[in-house]
């Protein structure tokens, strides 16, 4: 299934941004609490300290009775502090000892934790009876106690009402804008990404609406530069493209150009026989001429196929790329045996030279088929380049390293002058001044082999010209071509 690149960048945009809410809202709950905590812990930690003045300023009570009568909140005083409508308020005193000297009992006494610092305030969140309450207490030292350790205890507790209402608000006043903001952010991003995407399926329309024949590079000034590498690669493709279809046409026409000439004469020879026969004029001699010729074209039209059969299997990927181990001595060896009867009818002395197949020592990772192909195409043009009573050496070089292992062809024919060494790996080009009667794809096929294998060719003369010139004769050709090799497995 496709994926949406909009609804991609969309969720990862929008994914985060609702985790991220939720641990918003928890913050500023907390956040708000800490600041409606602030002012009212103010206020009750100064009630606190009123209380422990009044505490500390009162004479030592004789007895706990009169003790607890002496610290008792004034009626006044004890009415101001229930005078909150949102909250109640407590409070508690403990003497000296610990007993209740005015106030609540059920405040929870705090532990006493060494060293105490008197007029020290502290705060805690505790319970009075079911509800939750915020306590401020001190400890007290009374005039005329100084430096014992025993202390009174002031605590001053509050429900939390009003905190809680204040935190309420506080959140609603944060958190309810959001609900505003957060859809509205949503909207623009959406919009961003609409308006950030709008150049892909611009280009996107642009190739869509190109007829199948046009291959010519894409416009790369309208396009987002993330975009460009993309476009750029499509480019080269299409470039590639463009030169592989115009160098396919250009073959498929040479093919048909050259498939032309044998199969007019196969039609000619066919007509001018049928003639004669028609006309009582036919010879057996001029039967047997015309049948020749008919051979001769059918022969040409043959090889032509063939080649162009063997160029197509050259090319092709997938059945290049299935290889194996070779032995290009057996190769070399079989292919020399099987064009001596044909350099036996041209006196030509046809040879190997290398190490036996059954002693080498190096094998190439190759198709067999295309390089047997290989070896055959380059025999087939030394045969036919090579006058009479020439020589044609099929070599084999293996390296001592086991880094290469060398094939060479050469002949004593005219050879190839340097500005033509490259054209001769042309589909269908001949040297200009050789009567030669071929197809033109030999050394194409050669080389798109050689492409094949990452090997190296490379042509030179078999002797210098000024020497051959001298004798009269040719310089002659060779081929050299490098392939990678290994050593033999044992």
């Amino acid at each position: 299934m496709h994926r949406s690149l909009f609804g991609e960048i969309l969720d990862w945009m929008l994914a985060p941004l609702l985790v991220i809410w939720p641990i918003s809202v928890a913050l500023t709950w907390l956040v708000a609490q800490g600041i409606a905590n602030k002012p009212y812990d103010r206020e009750l930690g100064e009630m606190a300290r009123t209380l422990g003045l009044q505490v500390a300023t009162e004479p030592g009570p004789g007895d706990n009775r009169a003790g607890r009568s002496r610290y008792a909140l004034a009626p006044e005083a004890a009415a101001l502090l229930r005078a909150d409508e949102s909250d109640t308020i407590y409070y508690q005193v403990l003497g000296l000892r610990g007993e209740l000297l005015s106030g609540d009992q059920l405040l929870a006494i705090p532990e006493r934790e060494p060293p105490v610092v008197p007029w020290e305030l502290h705060f805690r969140d505790d319970e009075m009876g079911n509800e939750s309450v915020r306590v401020a207490f001190l400890w007290v030292a009374p005039e005329g106690s100084a430096g014992s350790d025993r202390m009174m205890l002031v605590q001053v507790a509050e429900t939390l009402g009003k905190r809680s209402r204040l935190t309420n608000e506080i959140i609603k006043g944060v958190i309810l804008p959001q609900f505003v903001i957060l859809p509205l952010a949503v909207l623009l991003v959406w919009l961003a990404l609409a308006r950030g995407i709008a150049p892909l399926n611009e280009l996107q329309r642009r190739i869509r609406s190109r007829d199948s024949s046009d291959l010519s590079p894409i416009d790369e000034e309208r396009i987002p530069d993330e975009v460009a590498p993309l476009v750029q690669a499509i480019n080269d493709l299409l470039e590639r493209l463009d030169q592989s279809i115009r160098a396919q046409k250009h073959f498929l026409a040479d093919a048909a150009h050259q498939l032309k000439t044998p199969l007019a004469g196969l039609r000619t020879q066919a007509e001018l026989a049928q003639r004669e026969i028609d006309e009582g004029r036919g010879s057996p001699a001029d039967l047997r001429r015309s049948l020749q010729h008919i051979a001769l074209s059918s022969q040409r039209a043959a090889h032509m196929v063939n080649q162009l059969l063997a160029m197509a299997r050259a090319e092709d990927q997938e059945h290049a790329s299935r290889r194996s181990e070779v032995s290009l001595p057996v190769l070399a060896v079989e292919t020399v045996r099987d064009f001596v009867p044909r350099a036996m009818e041209k006196r030509l002395d046809l040879g190997y030279e290398g190490p036996e197949p059954d002693l080498a020592s190096l094998r190439l990772n190759g198709h067999p088929l295309l390089i047997r192909e290989l070896i055959r195409n380059l025999v087939d043009n030394a045969l036919l380049y090579t006058p009479a009573g020439g020589t044609i050496t099929v070599r084999v070089v293996e390296d001592p390293f086991g880094q290469v292992c060398v094939l060479q062809v050469e002949d004593s024919g005219p050879g190839i002058a340097e500005s033509e060494r490259e054209k001769v790996f042309q589909p269908f080009y001949r040297a200009l001044g050789t009567n030669v009667d071929g197809s033109g794809l030999g050394l194409a096929i050669v080389r798109e082999i050689v492409q094949q294998h990452e090997a190296e060719i490379s042509v030179d003369d078999t002797r210098p010209r000024r020497q051959a010139e001298a004798e009269g004769t040719g310089p002659g050709a060779r081929f050299t071509i490098r392939f990678p090799a290994h050593p033999q497995r044992g």
